[in-house]
Formats: structure tokens, C-alpha cells, sequence
């Protein structure tokens, strides 16, 4: 298996510019997953990896081949789409071997590499059945097989598991991540949803406006992004943010109606900042302070509360064990210092 690499690799449609100068290594036998929100150009530029879009500038290198003009079949990869594309008339055998057929490969050969793909995706009872006698979920290990049997350098998944309900979703990560495990392909993950991110990855790439704003490990970028929208991005529930101002080497917050501290080097007295705390660091006390409980979502063994502050930005924090606030409690918040992230209120960008 090998590795792959983009180098100032742009892309435009007519005058309008979508990618914007991407540099990127992703290691052999590493699952890197693309993340952001709609429209952050990461279908796209996995689509260039594949060859499916044309790079308008910059390379992208599978091992040590230059691919950027070399046409999709000629790339080593396979592709996994987010609809399954089966072909409703042929068993799960046919459709797993289809495209070694097409090829003129052997029909013992495309046997026993269906065998092999079907014996990693459990799929053995299910060789002789058609796609429509199948779940969502065993639709969607069809297509990964039918992936898996080519035998491909590198596999790029463009949101797999949008189409399937959530306790599918759930089961079929576990599937993808125990894949990646048993085989040690290359992987390249589309997804706009971070919990997957964070489950699957080995490395993330979270993309803007088709710009790389960070690349990490899954928990490096939880708990040190380098700009708000990285720290609002990762985590569930997202981070909360409040408005503030440095005042006598504290942070005036005036949705909390006092200063707070956090363990950084602040900026000059009166620059406007933004403290970030995640809802679980977040301690809760009942009967006191100014803050409102509007709502509390009670899900077994942790509530989200969700508060109104002084100034109508809201708040979520995370509660555990049994005492937790209710609908209508008044309460107040606390924090360690070690646990305020800060940010500029203009770029955005970390202060550390």
C-alpha cells in the first residue's frame, strides 16, 4: 500500500476558485478523514484524488507516482460513494466481481477474491441474495467489497453512511474501522459529521472555503485547535463561546457578569477576546447565580442543560451523577482556568 500527496493543488470552475493551494501527506496505511461543513470543497478534492475532478493546479502523488493527469483507472484507487450503485439484476457475488470481469480477469481468480472480500465483510450468507433482499447496511458492505476486490493502493470514501439510519451508522463504522485494522490500506474518509471523524480517523483534515485550517490527531485537535472554528467544529456538544474584554489581566465576561481567568498570555488591557469552554468542564451549581435553565436534555447517564445568559448567548454544560438541574433552576457556572481556551475576536485565531 502506499501513501498520498498534494502539493499546492488547486482547483477552479471557470473564474471561481474552490480549492485553494492544498499541501498534504497522508502516510501509508493511515485513515485520514476529510471534515467540515457543506460546501468546504472536501467531496471535491477527494475527487480529484480519484481523478474524478480535474486539478487545475499544483500534483497529487499515489506513492511515488505523479497522477495528477493520469486517468482514474490508472490511479490504484477505489472509490466507495455514498449511494451504493449496485446493480439491482445480479446477486452480491456478480456485483462484487463486476468490474474484475470487465477487466478479463479470470473467473477463478475473481472467485476466490470475492471469497476473500466476503469473508472480511461477513458476507458469506449473503453472496446469492440481490440488492434488493438486502439492508441499507449490507448494500453498503457490497460496495465496500466491490472495492476491497480490486485490490486498490489507496480507498477513498466519499459519506458512506449518509443514507443509513443511526444505529446503522453506528454499526457500520465499527465495520470500516475493524476493515482498515485487518487489511492496512490507505483510507481517505469524507464526512461532514465529526463524531465519525473522531471515531475513525488515525488523521484530520478540517477544511473551510476549501482551505485546510488544521491537521491533527483526532484528540490534538480536540483539545488544542489553533482557531474558534476548529474548537466549535470538534466536540459534541460543541463548544460554547462568550464574549469578553481584558481587564487588570482577567477576562470581563459580560454574559457571566464577572471576570474569568484562563491560563494564557493575554493581550493589552481592552482588546476584545472570545473564551471557549467545552460543555464538560463545566461545573453546575443549583439555587444560586444569575444564570436561567431553559432546557435539559436528560439522556441516561448525561443531561445537557442548557442556560440563558445575561446577555442571550447560550450556554451548554454537561451533567453527570445523580443531582442535575432542572427546567427553571437558577444556577451559576464555574471553571478551572487550565480548561479557557481564548481567542481573538477578530481573526479568531488561538491565543495561547
Amino acid at each position: 500500500m502506499t501513501g498520498v500527496t498534494l502539493e499546492n493543488t488547486i482547483k477552479r470552475y471557470g473564474e471561481t476558485q474552490v480549492i485553494h493551494g492544498i499541501d498534504l501527506t497522508i502516510e501509508d496505511g493511515e485513515f485520514c478523514v476529510f471534515v467540515g461543513p457543506s460546501g468546504c470543497g472536501k467531496s471535491t478534492l477527494l475527487r480529484m484524488i480519484a481523478g474524478l475532478e480535474e486539478t487545475t493546479e499544483g500534483s497529487i502523488a499515489i506513492g511515488a507516482r505523479d497522477v495528477t493527469r493520469a486517468d482514474p483507472s490508472e490511479r490504484g484507487v477505489a472509490m466507495v460513494f455514498q449511494t451504493y450503485a449496485l446493480y439491482p439484476h445480479m446477486t452480491v457475488a456478480e456485483n462484487m466481481g463486476f468490474g474484475l470481469k470487465m477487466n478479463g480477469v479470470p473467473k477463478a481468480e475473481i472467485r476466490e477474491k470475492v471469497r476473500m472480500a466476503s469473508d472480511i465483510l461477513k458476507l458469506d450468507d449473503y453472496l446469492k441474495r440481490k440488492p434488493a433482499n438486502l439492508s441499507g447496511g449490507q448494500r453498503q458492505r457490497v460496495a465496500i467489497g466491490r472495492a476491497i476486490v480490486r485490490g486498490p493502493e489507496v480507498f477513498l470514501f466519499d459519506e458512506p453512511l449518509s443514507n443509513l439510519d443511526a444505529e446503522l451508522r453506528v454499526e457500520m463504522r465499527v465495520e470500516i474501522a475493524r476493515l482498515h485494522k485487518e487489511i492496512g490500506a490507505t483510507m481517505i474518509y469524507v464526512t461532514h459529521d465529526q463524531v465519525e471523524a473522531m471515531t475513525l480517523a488515525d488523521k484530520i483534515v478540517v477544511l473551510r472555503a476549501g482551505r485546510i485550517e488544521q491537521v491533527g490527531a483526532p484528540l490534538e485537535l480536540y483539545r488544542d485547535p489553533d482557531n474558534k472554528f476548529v474548537a466549535g467544529f470538534i466536540g459534541s456538544p460543541a463548544m460554547n463561546f462568550l464574549r469578553g474584554t481584558v481587564k487588570g489581566g482577567q477576562i470581563e465576561v459580560p454574559a457571566l457578569a464577572r471576570a474569568v481567568e484562563a491560563e494564557v498570555t493575554l493581550p493589552a488591557e481592552g482588546t476584545e477576546v472570545i473564551i471557549g469552554v467545552r460543555p464538560e468542564h463545566i461545573e453546575v451549581s443549583t439555587g444560586q447565580g444569575k444564570l436561567i435553565a431553559e432546557l435539559s436534555e436528560a439522556l441516561g447517564g448525561v443531561s445537557y442543560l442548557h442556560l440563558d445568559t445575561l446577555s442571550g448567548e447560550r450556554i451548554i454544560c454537561e451533567e453527570r451523577g445523580d443531582e442535575r438541574a432542572r427546567e427553571g433552576d437558577t444556577v451559576d457556572i464555574g471553571f478551572e482556568p487550565r480548561r479557557v481556551m481564548v481567542f481573538d475576536a477578530s481573526s479568531e485565531a488561538r491565543i495561547r
